[in-house]
């Protein structure tokens, strides 16, 4: 995630919505001319952005006339490892309504006039850039999930049609889309999208949906006033999206730090495993605020009652998160190693199984219980700590641990036991 940098390509008025901090403007010129607008270059959440207006600051360029080459250039030349954009559309389904947002999967593309490519000279072979799944599904995901923490009324899917404009479309016109399976209408997403990829910068877009399309017989024939004032009520709406997608880089990037932190020793126990130490991670003091830090913002707002952290190193998470939460620790340990009368569970070992206990009156009836640990692999352990917790009636809020071995299928065992798992880090087996 080093040198991460966003590329941000507005439909109209986000550059006005203070989204920036510490911003300043840049003129650029690029090999196919200017773009469409300076660029403003600052940062969200600790994450370098780039934004640029697609028809200008004075919205003046129109969709026909807008350089997307030179656009998508520019933010190549600034280093964008992706590219978000926003556009108002209308809609081509009665389920879409006016003021939803989409996340497209899929354009068709009904320009005419449009340079759509880079590559106007194979000088050096054949290039054919694939295009079956042009909006990126890391990307794509990240908005989905900026919508849904936002509940925000939001579409997952979305095929748009891109017309040449800037009329719109006839009645005989916008029937057509409909039956060629589009679901959202639009003159700007489409060539943008093709040149991106071509440029292999990951690409997706929100669309905000502004008008119905002049399909439906009960509507007025849509101005540009209609699609703007719709567009302005929603734009802090939109505001709000980009800086949680962006605020989700800013967490990747943090965990990559932490991840960084942790040592891994390969053959240890035994030949072709790779231990994953994390003594290296908790003697760094600035790694371990961090982990406390990352817990306990996911988890002050949960009401827990108890961390209960799983021996050995649960404990050494567990007992910082407790005292940062103002609640209580109780350990979950192995057989024979609590003085007073204890329940138990088995889970299973590589060879042969284990016992874990924990103190009869540990947690009592209903109260809030958040199981931790230090690394998710099998989640033997953890299924038994999740046991003992159900056995004394406790509602378990979610396991929590620091590093996960997805390989391993854990989490698919807690969750098959009616349970949430949260982790920092992942780790592939065969990852060094």
């Amino acid at each position: 995630m080093a040198g991460m940098k966003i590329g941000i390509i507005e439909e109209s008025g986000i550059e006005n919505q203070q989204i920036l901090q510490d911003f300043q403007e840049k003129q650029v010129e690029t090999p196919f001319g200017k773009p469409s607008s300076p660029l403003i270059i600052g940062k969200i959440k600790g994450i370098d952005v780039v934004i640029l207006s697609r028809h200008g600051r004075k919205h003046e360029f129109p969709p026909t006339q807008i350089n997307n080459k030179a656009n998508i250039y520019a933010l190549k030349q600034e280093k964008c490892k992706f590219i978000i954009s926003t556009t108002a559309v209308g809609s081509l389904k009665e389920g879409i309504k006016v003021g939803d947002f989409s996340i497209p999967d899929q354009f068709i593309d009904f320009t005419k006039k449009r340079d759509v490519t880079f590559f106007d000279k194979f000088e050096f072979g054949p290039i054919h850039t694939p295009m079956a799944k042009p909006f990126n599904d890391k990307l794509r995901k990240k908005l989905i999930n900026a919508c849904r923490k936002l509940n925000l009324p939001h579409h997952e899917k979305a095929t748009v049609v891109t017309i040449e404009g800037p009329r719109f479309s006839t009645i005989a016109e916008s029937n057509m889309f409909r039956l060629l399976g589009a679901d959202i209408i639009d003159m700007s997403i489409a060539p943008e999208c093709i040149l991106a990829n071509e440029a292999e910068i990951p690409y997706a877009t929100i669309a905000i949906s502004t008008y119905y399309d002049c399909w439906r017989k009960d509507e007025e024939p849509v101005t540009w006033n209609d699609i703007l004032k719709i567009f302005n009520e929603n734009i802090g709406k939109v505001k709000e999206v980009l800086i949680k997608v962006v605020e989700s880089f800013s967490i990747e990037q943090e965990y990559l730090q932490i991840k960084n932190k942790i040592r891994t020793i390969p053959n240890w126990p035994k030949q072709g495993v790779m231990f994953r130490d994390l003594t290296t991670l908790f003697k760094d003091k600035e790694g371990m605020k961090k982990i406390i830090e990352i817990l306990h913002i996911r988890y002050k707002d949960k009401n827990i009652d108890i961390v209960a952290g799983v021996e050995a190193r649960g404990f050494i998470i567990g007992g910082s998160l407790a005292e940062k939460l103002s609640c209580g620790f109780v350990p979950i340990r192995k057989k024979g190693l609590l003085p007073a009368e204890t329940i138990s569970a088995e889970y299973s070992l590589e060879y042969g199984t284990g016992i874990a206990e924990i103190h009869k009156d540990a947690i009592q009836p209903g109260q809030n219980v958040l199981i931790v640990d230090d690394l998710i692999a099998t989640s033997g352990t953890m299924c038994a700590a999740c046991d003992l917790v159900s056995k004394l009636k406790g509602e378990i809020v979610e396991c929590a641990s620091i590093v996960e071995l997805d390989e391993l299928g854990g989490r698919n065992k807690l969750e098959d036991k009616g349970h949430k798992l949260f982790s920092i880090v992942n780790f592939r087996e065969d990852e060094s």
